[in-house]
């Protein structure tokens, strides 16, 4: 939560994602990891092999001890 805000009660509908590449392949193709700015201080992240799964919701510190850096997606943090 943050600041007492459920972080899954943003709507991503709409919502532009970028991809982050590791260069690892798979049978399957290349793994990448979407990343959306859903508000002030609060992000998006999902997996671009799938799309129609839920994405992960993280506040600016949360991506931060995780050692995600939006820049890495052409973002700003």
């Amino acid at each position: 939560m943050q600041n007492g805000i459920d972080l899954y009660t943003r709507n991503t509908t709409g919502v532009e994602f970028s991809r982050a590449c590791g260069g690892n392949t798979h049978p399957d193709g290349e793994s990448c990891v979407t990343l959306a700015r859903i508000g002030a201080n609060a992000w998006a992240l999902g997996d671009s092999k799938r799309p129609g799964m839920e994405p992960l919701r993280f506040t600016t510190a949360e991506l931060d001890a995780a050692g995600i850096d939006p820049a890495r997606f052409g973002l700003s943090a």
